[in-house]
């Protein structure tokens, strides 16, 4: 359903209006209002309320919006009486009716269509329209086909001069029931790093390439966006694990060396060609290219040093993720991060090394091999010999050191209710 609220008044009943918007404030926040010019500035200051102001004496405006389906409800305090200056009612009456939008004319039925908001949950939805390889526009529609009967959805699109941290402030600021971050990782992580802490639940439409976290959740691969919509949805939520690299938001893991690498290889025109193979070719011409390198880790007190060539920390990481693989599983809700270091003498055994961790994620069982070392730890600091690029969540954010820390239970998501401990 739509997300936006207009608020009219004839002048006889601007004061009722004003009122009752004071009354009701709470629920309004959640919403896009719309008014006349006039009565805008005397809600605004009443209540504190952002209103969008149309053009007074004309309610065509108003009337364009809900021909185009942007508008949920109308609430409209008329005059008893007709007065001849006044906008008509008459015109947006066959507009609410043609078009199936609720309209009250008075107190009473404005109260009942509140009450029942207030019941409802807002949705702000951050959809980025490059990300992937899918058709964005018509994701777009079959998110909003699936969601828009059950949710009241406010839209906002990611630009390159708007980031999604932007908008989830927004969402926050309008008192969102829940915020959905449809896209790739890189959007996910943007959205969820913004939420670690708050209390709003995070809803994901993967429509990435490799779309690892929503793997991590285990939100079904098959047909994404349905499945997806379907799980927030059903609105059972989890608190997970999130953590900061060098106060930089990580839900993902931070990969030194060859995951660094292969990230930076993996640009947008190879994925855009080969989708989630691009991150396997990628990986191909780095392995050659790959050199071990000196590590400092400082953890729980203790300083253990190594030579290898990646190092992999991991707040959650689905079995594709293989690097991070060590255990055989990354937990995304014991409040610690799995790190992970793996040497490799040739090309050969590096991926062997890998296939081997690969197999160890989808059968969840630990790895025991010499040239590969795992451990958990609630925060460490990694020094490397010479300064190694850093990528965490898919994005490379510099170079070592890097200190991590976990946030246990810093994010609230929601998950496929089969998986709900």
């Amino acid at each position: 359903m739509p997300n936006t609220i207009a608020l009219i008044a004839h002048t006889s009943r601007t004061v009722d209006l004003t009122r009752f918007a004071s009354a009701h404030a709470p629920t309004l926040s959640r919403y896009h209002l719309m008014t006349t010019a006039e009565t805008a500035d005397r809600i605004q200051a009443a209540t504190g309320l952002n209103l969008e102001p149309k053009l007074s004496g004309s309610l065509g405006e108003i009337a364009a919006e809900v021909a185009s389906g942007n508008v949920l409800a109308v609430i409209f305090l008329a005059d008893a009486i007709a007065v001849p200056w006044e906008p008509s009612l008459d015109v947006l009456l066959q507009f609410c009716n043609v078009h199936n939008v609720a309209l009250a004319t008075n107190l009473a039925t404005a109260e009942a269509i509140v009450k029942q908001l207030a019941k409802t949950r807002v949705a702000h939805l951050i959809f980025n329209p490059v990300a992937g390889q899918r058709d964005a526009g018509q994701d777009l529609l079959l998110i909003r086909e699936l969601l828009e009967p059950h949710l009241s959805l406010k839209i906002h699109s990611t630009t390159p001069e708007v980031e999604p941290e932007q908008l989830v402030k927004v969402a926050i600021a309008a008192n969102a029931d829940l915020i959905i971050a449809a896209g790739g990782d890189g959007t996910v992580s943007a959205v969820a790093g913004a939420l670690i802490g708050k209390s709003i639940p995070l809803g994901i439409i993967p429509r990435g390439t490799a779309n690892a976290f929503a793997v991590a959740l285990g939100i079904p691969a098959l047909l994404p966006v349905r499945s997806a919509c379907q799980v927030i949805l059903a609105n059972c939520t989890q608190t997970v694990d999130a953590a900061y690299c060098n106060n930089i938001p990580m839900i993902l893991l931070a990969g030194i060396g060859y995951e660094a690498n292969v990230v930076e290889t993996a640009d947008r025109a190879l994925k855009d060609r080969w989708g989630t193979l691009a991150y396997l070719m990628a990986g191909w011409q780095t392995i050659d290219r790959q050199e071990e390198f000196e590590i400092e880790i400082e953890a729980e007190e203790k300083v253990h040093r190594f030579e290898a060539g990646a190092i992999t920390i991991a707040n959650a990481a689905p079995p594709t993720s293989v690097l991070a693989q060590g255990a055989g599983e990354v937990s995304i809700d014991d409040g610690l991060l799995d790190v992970t270091v793996v040497t490799a003498q040739s090309k050969l055994q590096a991926v062997t090394t890998m296939l081997r961790l690969l197999g160890a994620g989808i059968t969840k069982t630990q790895l025991n091999q010499q040239n590969v070392i795992h451990g958990r730890t609630r925060r460490l600091k990694v020094t490397t010999n010479p300064p190694q690029k850093v990528v965490v969540d898919g994005e490379i954010i510099g170079t070592t050191p890097i200190e991590v820390k976990c946030v246990p239970n810093g994010l609230t998501v929601l998950i496929p209710a089969s998986l709900a401990s």
